[in-house]
C-alpha cells in the first residue's frame, strides 16, 4: 500500500502539472514511490514535452532501495534536492503495492497527489523520529507505519521496521533475517516508569523481605542475630583464650659487702614450676614485688591491679615463712625466715582471694596459706617432731615417702586411684595449728606430717608440701600430679571474669 492509501497519510491538493512535468536529468530523477514498485514516467496525456517523458518503464520491479521512499516534506521528497541517505525514511511495503493492480502512471500520479504541506509533513516527521517514547499503537499497520522493532519485521540498515518488504529471490532487503544486521532496539523506560524488580514495582518492598514483614520483626531478627554474635564471641573467649597464670617471685636480699648483682635485691622465678605451669599450654608471668612509697621510681601500681588482670596464682617455693608471721619468735637465727617476702606473698594472696581466683601452693606456698588464715608451722620438724622421718636430706628432692589421703579427701578424687602414692619431701618445717576454714588433704603415711590442705570457703585454694614440678609427670615413681594442675586451670578458666 503506497502513501496515497495509507488513510493516516494527509491529502494534500495535487501540485501543478508544470512543476511535475520538469525534464529532470537523470543523477536527479525522483525515488521510486514504494520498496520494490517500479518506476514511473509522465505519460503523454500529461503533456509531457521532454524526451524523459516519453520514456516507459519495464513491468520488470527494480531492485528496491534500502532506504525505503522518503518522507513527504522532506528535502528528498521534492524533485529540487538529491536524496539524503541520512534522512529519516519510511519502509516500504512491496506486497500491497503489488496487490493494488495500480498501472505506473497511476502510482506516480498518486505520489504527486499524496505530497501533504510543509505544516504536515514536519509534524509526521516528528512524530516519525522517536516512536519508542510514544504509547504503543493500536493496531498492526500503526506498528509497521511507526517503525518498530517489536511488530513483528526485521529491522533493517536504517534501524525501521521492514516488515512485507521481500527483494525477488526471497530475500529481506536491510532486514537481520541475513548476515550483518543490527540487533533490535532495546525497549526503554519512561522517567515514571517502575523497573522490574524494584521496590516501587513491588508495593515498596525489597524481594528479599518475606511476606507480612514489618519493621518491629526485622528489628527482632536483627537484634537476635546480634545477641548470637555476641554470645559466640563470649563463648569463644571463656573457652579458647590463652589463661594467664602469675607466679610469686623469689627474692635475693643483697649480701654485706658484695658487689654486683650481689650488692642488689633480686627477684627471680625457679624453671622447673614455670615449666610445670606452661605445660598445660598457658601463659606464666612473674609478679614482681610493688612499692608505692619508693623513693627511686615510686609506681601506682598495686597488687591488686595483677589480681584483676590474671586468671590464677601459684606461690612457689623458697626461703622460710618467718615466724614473725604467725605471732611467735624464733627459736634460732637461721630459722628467722623472709619477713619482706610473707608481706608481699600475703597480700597477693588476699587479693586474689577477694577476686575469687584459683591459688596453688607448692611447699613454702603451702604454709603461707595456713599462715593467711592463722594457722602456726613447725620452725623445725626434726626439733619439734623427733619421731618424724627426716622430711629433707643431702639427697634434695630424691629424698621420699608416702602419703595416706584422710576420707573425704578432694585431693583423693583428683588423683584417682593410686596404689602407693610417692612425692618427694625437701622441707624443714610444716603445718601446726591448722587455720581457720582449711581442712587437712594428705599426710604423710610415716609420721602424719600435714601435707596438703586446702581452703574451703574458695573455688580452689590448695597446698601442697612437696614439689610436684621437680620430677616427670606420669614417671613410674613419683606421683604424678597432673590432675591437679588441671583442676587448678580449669578452677582459673571459671572464674575469670
Amino acid at each position: 500500500m503506497t502513501d496515497a492509501q495509507d488513510p493516516k497519510s494527509p491529502q494534500q491538493p495535487n501540485k501543478p502539472e508544470s512543476d511535475t512535468s520538469k525534464s529532470v536529468p537523470p543523477s536527479q530523477t525522483p525515488p521510486a514511490s514504494s520498496a520494490g514498485a517500479p518506476s514511473a514516467s509522465p505519460s503523454p496525456s500529461e503533456g509531457a514535452s521532454s524526451e524523459y517523458s516519453e520514456y516507459v518503464a519495464p513491468a520488470t520491479p527494480a531492485t528496491p532501495r534500502p532506504t525505503g521512499k522518503p518522507v513527504a516534506g522532506t528535502a528528498e521528497g521534492s524533485g529540487d534536492m538529491p536524496p539524503n541517505p541520512d534522512t529519516l525514511t519510511r519502509p516500504a511495503h512491496a506486497a500491497e503495492s503489488e496487490a493494488s493492480g495500480h498501472t505506473q502512471a497511476e502510482t506516480a500520479h498518486a505520489a504527486q497527489a499524496s505530497t501533504p504541506s510543509p505544516h504536515a509533513a514536519t509534524a509526521q516527521v516528528a512524530s516519525d523520529s522517536n516512536p519508542i517514547g510514544k504509547p504503543a499503537p493500536k493496531s498492526t499497520e500503526d506498528v509497521k507505519a511507526a517503525g518498530v522493532g517489536s511488530a513483528g519485521g526485521n529491522m533493517g540498515a536504517t534501524g525501521h521496521s521492514t516488515a512485507g518488504t521481500t527483494a525477488p529471490g526471497g530475500a529481506t532487503p536491510g532486514g537481520t533475517g541475513g548476515a550483518g544486521g543490527e540487533p533490535p532496539h532495546q525497549p526503554t523506560f519512561s522517567p515514571g516508569a517502575a523497573r522490574p524488580g524494584s521496590p516501587s514495582s513491588m508495593g515498596g518492598q525489597p524481594s528479599y523481605l518475606q511476606a507480612g514483614d514489618s519493621p518491629w520483626s526485622v528489628l527482632r531478627r536483627i537484634m537476635s542475630a546480634r545477641f548470637r554474635a555476641w554470645y559466640d564471641r563470649a563463648g569463644q573467649r571463656i573457652t579458647q583464650r590463652t589463661l594467664k597464670i602469675g607466679i610469686s617471685a623469689r627474692i635475693f636480699h643483697p649480701e654485706p659487702g658484695s658487689k654486683g648483682l650481689r650488692s642488689k635485691t633480686l627477684q627471680y622465678l625457679e624453671e622447673s614450676i614455670a615449666h610445670w605451669v606452661m605445660s598445660r599450654d598457658v601463659l606464666v608471668f612473674m609478679i614482681p614485688t610493688v612499692d608505692t612509697q619508693g623513693q627511686l621510681h615510686p609506681s601506682h601500681i598495686r597488687l591488686h591491679d595483677y589480681a584483676k588482670h590474671l586468671d590464677g596464682l601459684v606461690l612457689q617455693g623458697g626461703a622460710d615463712v618467718a615466724p614473725l608471721t604467725y605471732s611467735e619468735v624464733a627459736t634460732r637465727h637461721e630459722w628467722q625466715g623472709d619477713r619482706m617476702r610473707d608481706m608481699y606473698e600475703l597480700e597477693l594472696l588476699h587479693e586474689f582471694v577477694e577476686q575469687g581466683k584459683p591459688i596453688l601452693g607448692v611447699c613454702r606456698g603451702c604454709q603461707l596459706i595456713n599462715v593467711a588464715f592463722g594457722g602456726t608451722l613447725h620452725q623445725d620438724i626434726a626439733t619439734d617432731l623427733p619421731e618424724a622421718i627426716p622430711h629433707v636430706t643431702e639427697t634434695y628432692e630424691h629424698n621420699r615417702h608416702t602419703l595416706t589421703f584422710p576420707e573425704g579427701s578432694s585431693l583423693a578424687q583428683m588423683l584417682g586411684p593410686v596404689d602407693v602414692p610417692i612425692v618427694n619431701s625437701i622441707h624443714h618445717q610444716s603445718v601446726k595449728t591448722l587455720g581457720r576454714d582449711l581442712s587437712v588433704e594428705a599426710m604423710c603415711a610415716e609420721d602424719g606430717v600435714v601435707e596438703a590442705i586446702r581452703y574451703r570457703k574458695a573455688p580452689f585454694v590448695m597446698g601442697l608440701q612437696w614439689h610436684p614440678e621437680f620430677h616427670r609427670a606420669g614417671g613410674p615413681e613419683f606421683l604424678d600430679c597432673t590432675p591437679v594442675l588441671d583442676n587448678f586451670l580449669r578452677a582459673a578458666r571459671e572464674t575469670r571474669f
